[in-house]
């Protein structure tokens, strides 16, 4: 007798659960190691314990993205009432969360007592016999076979995005707008190494995009009263199906330094700066890292030595992506010389230079200052350039100190706040990205023939489809389920968290699409090649994947644990 969907979903849930049991366990046994004498977590005793961080991150990661798509099941159950028919959104909860607890048991079952479980443990929960029932029905060949033969008659459709009106039709217009625009332009950019083209920036600054991260009373588009993460994920998504770094990325800038603004700024300096960067005069860029300094923030040595006036700032910085362009950098300076302060001696600066489109760029102040930039030859994510920027006695005034004086030694917590939003909007590029490679993946199968069949028609080939589908939709659904936390103030941790599975998810993604074409998934006149190399990046960029699993997600979970 077939099981009502809801009990399916049901057994979902607790299979979960027991992974969850598991993985709690592991954070305390960890913690409990990892103690010092005066009851904290010691960061060297931590530092033993990095696989088994980075295992426990991911398991995280997984579990969380797990559950909301039980919710997100259930409440497409709850729209369409009471059919007997599993639902695609149902078929791919089930299958997601099976593929979950087989991927958590492969990392931890191997080292056990690494993660101090023991075989008992085990037995209780991934390696109980519903546990295992639940992921030999779901992750069965037959049931991969039928989730990839619907993915192909869907042309690429995952299941119901389940947004507010306001946020579909803001969805449908940016949409459009990726496929009659950015689309045609995007190989070009990318095989030439050109800058964003004025067909893109222009249009984009005409309807408001630049904007959305801030609030109308300052011009932009976010409501006053509260944030608008939802509308910069979905417009973010659409525009990186498009292109990664020819559409999806231009918001990211404006977005760190509004927040930024928003949360150290002077009222005068918000009233003088959201409006210009809502209308994007100018583009603005980060400079944050340094040669020596990626994740590590505190480290940073770029120099700002007050003189009359204002501050000179000497030093260096690098991946200060679309710096050429951007008329105002954010930049990171140590404004107290001593090394013992740590990220306390950091300031933020707004440094002001011309709008350059080339690959390098010398700017000279009329007191004797210079800043230059040169791009970084990269493999992908082009369009935007990252550059290599030199402040060599620049000049920036006290107004310009981002809070003024009472920012002084606060740039560290500003490069936080601004850094909020780029995770998850990091984590909404991925799924544009994945969404582009899963339909150029879909076509391909369905017009490729090989041995008198078209692909698409082959078992392997549906089951790489079915594995698309479903992480793609989960994915995405995490992403949003994230947007609508932090739309209420909370879900920073779970940023994180969507943030290191998404880009991971995209990398492998975006290979199985590349793969499915095969020799011409290699071609560079193929966008899926493009696909590709552009997902490479963003497990790098706003935070990098070992850095964000060790340092933030896997040291608060253990700090936390019971």
């Amino acid at each position: 007798m077939s099981q009502h969907p809801s009990q399916l979903i049901d057994q979902a849930l607790a299979a979960v659960d027991s992974g969850q049991q598991l993985l709690n366990q592991s954070l305390s046994f960890v913690k409990r190691n990892c103690l010092n004498e005066a009851g904290r977590i010691s960061a060297s005793k931590l530092d033993s314990y990095q696989l088994v961080s980075y295992d426990l991150a991911f398991s995280a990661a997984e579990l969380t993205g797990a559950k909301v798509m039980i919710d997100y099941a259930r409440k497409i159950r709850a729209t369409r009432g009471d059919e007997s028919d599993l639902q695609i959104e149902e078929r791919i909860t089930l299958q997601f969360c099976a593929e979950v607890l087989q991927n958590i048991r492969g990392r931890l079952a191997p080292r056990k007592a690494e993660f101090g479980l023991s075989r008992e443990d085990f037995n209780g929960s991934l390696d109980s016999e519903t546990v295992q029932q639940f992921c030999d029905q779901h992750l069965s060949t037959e049931k991969l076979v039928e989730l990839g033969q619907l993915a192909l008659r869907e042309d690429g459709r995952t299941g119901d995005y389940v947004l507010e009106e306001d946020k579909e039709i803001m969805r449908e217009t940016f949409r459009n707008f990726a496929t009659d625009v950015v689309m045609p332009l995007a190989e070009e950019i990318h095989r030439h190494d050109l800058i964003v083209p004025d067909e893109i920036l222009n249009t984009l600054i005409e309807m408001g995009c630049f904007g959305l991260s801030i609030p109308e009373k300052y011009d932009g588009l976010q409501p006053d009263d509260q944030e608008d993460n939802m509308g910069m994920i979905v417009v973010t998504e659409e525009l990186s199906r498009g292109s990664l770094a020819a559409a999806g990325s231009l918001i990211t800038r404006p977005e760190i330094l509004s927040r930024a603004l928003l949360a150290g700024g002077t009222e005068e300096q918000k009233q003088y700066w959201l409006p210009k960067l809502a209308a994007a005069d100018p583009f603005c860029a980060v400079a944050i890292t340094e040669p020596d300094y990626g994740s590590d923030v505190a480290g940073m040595k770029l120099k700002a030595e007050r003189v009359e006036g204002g501050w000179l700032l000497n030093g260096a910085k690098t991946w200060c992506t679309f710096g050429g362009k951007a008329g105002v950098l954010l930049t990171l300076a140590r404004t107290d010389p001593d090394p013992s302060l740590g990220h306390k001696g950091l300031s933020m600066f707004l440094v002001e230079k011309p709008s350059f489109d080339g690959h390098d760029f010398e700017y000279q102040q009329e007191g004797g200052g210079k800043l230059t930039g040169k791009a970084i030859p990269t493999i992908g994510y082009r369009g935007m350039h990252s550059f290599d920027v030199f402040y060599d006695d620049v000049f920036v005034p006290d107004s310009n100190l981002l809070g003024g004086e009472a920012g002084l030694g606060k740039g560290f917590y500003y490069t936080m706040a601004g850094f909020s939003g780029g995770r998850i909007q990091t984590a909404a590029r991925a799924n544009g990205l994945m969404q582009a490679a899963f339909e150029a993946g879909i076509n391909y199968a369905k017009e490729r023939k090989v041995f008198g069949a078209p692909i698409g028609d082959y078992q392997l080939t549906l089951v790489k489809l079915a594995k698309m589908a479903t992480l793609l939709t989960a994915s995405r659904q995490f992403t949003y389920s994230v947007g609508r936390l932090m739309d209420e103030g909370k879900g920073q941790m779970e940023a994180s968290l969507v943030k290191l599975f998404a880009c991971k998810s995209s990398e492998w993604l975006s290979r199985e699409a590349m793969q499915i074409h095969g020799g011409m998934g290699y071609a560079e006149e193929s966008s899926v090649s493009r696909y590709w190399i552009d997902a490479r990046v963003l497990s790098i960029f706003e935070g990098a994947e070992e850095t964000l699993a060790l340092k933030v997600i896997a040291r608060s979970l253990i700090e936390n644990a019971a």
